[in-house]
This record gives C-alpha cells, sequence and structure tokens, in this order.
C-alpha cells in the first residue's frame, strides 16, 4: 500500500478512524477538503476560517465545525498556544443534518475543554482496536454534537465580484468612522440603489447589516487583544454611544462586552 505523503492523505486514509492533531505550531493549507468532520480550537488568540463564500471569525474560548467535503482553510489572526484538531468519521454524525452541511462556531463547554485536555498528547489515527481511545473519542464526538446547538452569528460573507471587493476593502479600512450607503455609493460611482443591489446580489446582505456584522467582530479582536476601556471599543468600532455598542454586540454575541472578554480569557 502507497504510504500517505500528506496531512490531508493521513486523514483520509481510514473512513472509519479518527484523527487528532494536537500542535503549538498551526499548520497553513491552501483552500482543502477531507473526509472527516472537523472540530478545530484554539486555546488562545484569534483566526479566520474562510470558505470560498464566507469568512467566519473564530474568538478563543469557541470552538469550529467543519463539515467532510466544505472547501476550507484557517488563518490565525494571532500567535496560538496550542491548536487542537479532532477528524471525526462522517457515519458517526450522519443523523445531525445541520452539521453535516454547516460550518459554525460555538461557544465551547467546560466539559469539552476538559476532554480536550485529556487527549492533548494523542496524535494520528485511532481506530476501533484500540478500544479505549476510539470510545473516548465516540463520548467526545457526542459532546462536541450537544455543544453544536446555537452558532454564533459572526460569518462574513464574501464575492468574486471585484467591484465589490474593492468598496468591502474601504469598509474594512474605514469601519471606525461612520459608513453611508449614499456617501459610498457617490464615491465609487453607483447610485445608492445599484449599490444596495450590488450587495444584495453578491453576498446576500445588505450594506448595513455588513457593516452592523464587521464593527461586532472588530470589537471582538480589541476586546481579545487590547486592555481598552469597552467605551473605548466601541467609539473605534464605529459607535458613537456605549448602550448602541452594547445593545448590538448582546444581540450578536448574545453576552455583554465585559461577558465575552471574561469568558474568552479564562483559558
Amino acid at each position: 500500500m502507497k504510504q500517505p505523503t500528506s496531512i490531508i492523505e493521513q486523514i483520509n486514509r481510514y473512513d472509519e478512524s479518527f484523527f487528532v492533531i494536537n500542535s503549538e505550531i498551526e499548520r497553513q493549507f491552501p483552500m482543502h477538503t477531507h473526509n472527516k468532520h472537523q472540530m478545530y480550537y484554539l486555546e488562545n488568540g484569534i483566526a479566520f476560517f474562510n470558505t470560498p463564500e464566507n469568512s467566519f471569525f473564530l474568538p478563543a474560548h469557541h470552538f469550529l465545525w467543519i463539515p467532510a467535503g466544505l472547501e476550507h482553510n484557517i488563518s490565525p489572526r494571532t500567535l496560538v498556544k496550542m491548536v487542537h484538531n479532532v477528524y471525526i468519521p462522517s457515519a458517526l454524525i450522519g443523523s445531525n443534518k445541520k452539521l453535516e452541511e454547516r460550518a459554525g462556531v460555538y461557544p465551547v463547554t467546560n466539559l469539552l475543554v476538559e476532554m480536550i485536555n485529556y487527549i492533548n498528547d494523542w496524535n494520528g489515527d485511532i481506530t476501533s482496536d484500540q478500544t479505549e481511545k476510539y470510545q473516548f473519542l465516540i463520548t467526545l464526538a457526542n459532546v462536541i454534537v450537544e455543544a453544536a446547538k446555537v452558532p454564533i452569528p459572526i460569518e462574513l460573507p464574501t464575492t468574486q465580484n471585484e467591484n465589490l471587493r474593492v468598496i468591502l476593502r474601504h469598509i474594512h479600512h474605514h469601519i471606525e468612522q461612520p459608513l453611508k450607503l449614499e456617501q459610498l455609493a457617490e464615491e465609487y460611482g453607483y447610485s445608492t440603489r445599484s449599490l444596495s443591489r450590488l450587495f444584495q446580489q453578491n453576498i446576500n446582505t445588505s450594506f448595513l447589516q455588513y457593516v452592523k456584522l464587521l464593527r461586532i467582530i472588530k470589537a471582538m479582536e480589541l476586546l481579545l487583544q487590547t486592555d481598552l476601556s469597552i467605551s473605548e471599543i466601541s467609539y473605534r468600532s464605529g459607535y458613537n454611544s456605549l448602550s448602541s455598542f452594547s445593545f448590538a454586540f448582546q444581540k450578536v454575541v448574545r453576552s455583554s462586552p465585559a461577558e465575552f472578554r471574561k469568558r474568552t480569557r479564562q483559558i
């Protein structure tokens, strides 16, 4: 039998095995797929999970679920202490259509963290003849399914439309400033209606919704990476009042900025 020459080939080698990677170095892969579901967990730091259609913001103390067959890569934005990957045979999740079809970012539970820490020194294939380890990973898979109930909606759509990409870059570079559809339309030679249509047709979301979500992601990065006050973070994220920022953050993340900062630093 030909020996696998890459990590992806090793992951795909046996359909019924688990594959575990615990590493202090984040491997950088181009866009790729594999035949197993994946649970990805960063002990600290920030990463972006990218597909051809979307980018998901992955903060600390959350885990990423990637269904089998989804084209993707992961781009850390900060130095990381430890990366944990568990690749799960697709047959084990066959009855859960949501997890079979959709990637998502979910808050990690204390139990899940304890189980991930337990397998901290495991690496490579875990097959059914390794009875105790295999049964433990089946239990871990069930805990992951139980934890993956309600994803955090921190998913930014992407596009190959170069005209819109230019405008999205402008938004990213000026997210702390007031941003109005009318002003952007005039600056880039569109009518307000045609620019609004460009957003809806290419990324299936409105200008306002895109800006709102990007501002929340910017705030989450600042909460994790700095010791700035929440009031200062609200202004640096483009909000003109602390109350409007707190309301928007709570609605998206389902916790207050202070609670999010406290939770994500308890690692």
